[in-house]
């Protein structure tokens, strides 16, 4: 059956309509990155560059390090970007754009977010690396996919709407894992694991108050103490539970990697992260590449 038009979208030149890439353009190892600008910074690295593409927010590197084929590509913020970004990544391997028809051999592909983060619990101080072992989607987007009832767990759901009290106005929570893969890849000195939360806001949804008050001004205390089996909520951040979730139904590997550069409860920040993020983003090219 041939996917339509409408669904699968492809510019004139045979590249993928957001993304404006070509099969052939990417390698099945991806580092994600939220800002275009950390692109170049991670293609730095590269001993060689064979693609380099750009539109909108998602600017995309391919080359090698250390003799493996390396994609870095940008996917902006939030989970409606990464729901455009895993679907067109995906549709690249498996799709045959040529027949808009899906591919009988399955590819996969290894994908390692990046990012920044803050930390929701004292341990988790500026300049740690946070492994984010399961996600806590706020965003609601993972819920228009008729699977998802299978790769999320329900007991940990219902657990925290019940203890956080949950405003039923609000997208309904859901918690997905990393591949455990590429968890057990992410190790060493500084590296610490726990339960990310990706919001679909800066402010209000984390908590910020600016000019306008929140719904749930407690929120965030509930989220601190909340304790779910022995594990607590570490951090937030705004992307993973899409890119976890995504990646599970489309059959791919994905985890998140985040330097922490503030923490919520203590208060303190680290002023200037980016020589930081440069040491994080060395160390997990060499251990994709190891």
């Amino acid at each position: 059956m041939n996917i339509p038009a409408s669904e699968l979208l492809i510019n004139p030149d045979g590249s993928i309509y957001h993304i404006n890439l070509k099969p052939e353009d990417i390698a099945d190892t991806i580092l994600l990155v939220g800002d275009p600008d950390r692109v170049a910074m991670v293609a730095s690295f590269f001993d060689n560059i064979e693609v380099q593409k750009h539109k909108r927010e998602f600017y995309t590197v391919t080359g090698y390090y250390n003799n493996k084929r390396l994609t870095v590509l940008s996917t902006g913020i939030g989970t409606d970007n990464i729901d455009i970004v895993l679907n067109e990544l995906d549709a690249l391997v498996n799709i045959d754009l040529n027949t808009r028809t899906i591919k009988k051999e399955h590819k996969q592909l290894n994908l390692i977010r990046v990012g920044t983060s803050g930390g929701l619990q004292a341990e988790y101080q500026p300049g740690a690396y946070l492994v984010s072992e399961s996600s806590v989607g706020f965003d609601g987007m993972l819920n228009f996919y008729k699977d998802i009832v299978e790769i999320t767990d329900k007991e940990f759901e219902q657990a925290f709407t019940q203890y956080t009290q949950w405003n039923s106005r609000l997208s309904a929570p859901y918690l997905v894992d990393a591949s455990k893969v590429l968890v057990d890849k992410m190790q060493g000195e500084n590296y610490q694991k726990g339960i990310t939360i990706s919001s679909n806001g800066f402010y209000g949804p984390q908590g910020r108050v600016l000019r306008l008050a929140t719904a749930d001004s407690n929120l965030n205390d509930k989220i601190h103490q909340f304790e779910y089996k022995g594990r607590k909520i570490s951090n937030y951040e705004m992307e993973s539970s899409a890119l976890y979730g995504l990646s599970q139904l489309l059959g791919h590997n994905a985890v998140t990697v985040c330097l922490i550069i503030a923490n919520r409860i203590t208060k303190n920040s680290v002023s200037d992260y980016h020589p930081l993020m440069k040491k994080l983003v060395k160390d997990i090219l060499n251990k994709v590449t190891a």
